[in-house]
């Protein structure tokens, strides 16, 4: 008896099963949400740019270069003496500073200390700076004028840089070497 009532139980929960249709996610998704996105993030872009490209005309003497990856920079000091860049796995030591685009000093070099970055081998420093520092000979100062997508983006950096602000950085690139000759020293 028990093993009929058993079987029993066992054929209606399966038919039970059986019957039920496999749910479909609710989407009322129509691609707005993302158009939204685009455009306003085309519109910060924009309005980036129009401060940044401000404060390039209010420099008449000092020569811009637009970079391929969306920056702009100017040579405070150049070395035409020198013709090795860094490249991936070199070891760059290198002093900065970080200004807003008013040019109030957020971070000083002092604060910031003198960096030392493993080419292309670490994230640890903005993306500006890891295309920038290739730019780069020994000795030169270089300064950058980096949009928020290659500063520090949407999230800032939890402390004096806020979100989606762009920044000036100028770089001294006191030297660099290739990571195997630092690492027999």
């Amino acid at each position: 008896m028990k093993k009929l009532a058993f079987l029993l139980l066992t054929i209606i929960a399966l038919q039970g099963c059986s019957q039920q249709q496999a749910r479909k996610p609710i989407s009322h998704s129509s691609g707005t949400f993302l158009k939204e996105s685009v455009d306003r993030n085309k519109k910060l872009i924009s309005g980036e740019e129009a401060k940044i490209d401000s404060i390039i005309k209010s420099e008449p003497n000092a020569k811009y270069i637009a970079s391929q990856k969306g920056y702009w920079y100017r040579y405070d000091k150049r070395n035409t003496l020198d013709t090795l860049r860094p490249k991936k796995g070199d070891v760059a030591r290198f002093n900065y500073e970080i200004k807003d685009l008013d040019g109030n000093v957020i971070y000083s070099e002092l604060e910031l200390r003198p960096q030392t970055y493993r080419v292309d081998k670490e994230q640890k420093i903005i993306m500006g700076l890891r295309h920038g520092i290739k730019l780069m000979h020994k000795n030169e100062t270089v300064t950058f004028l980096f949009p928020s997508h290659m500063a520090y983006g949407y999230h800032g950096d939890d402390r004096r840089i806020g979100h989606n602000q762009p920044i000036i950085c100028t770089v001294t690139l006191a030297d660099f070497n290739p990571e195997e000759k630092i690492q027999t020293e």
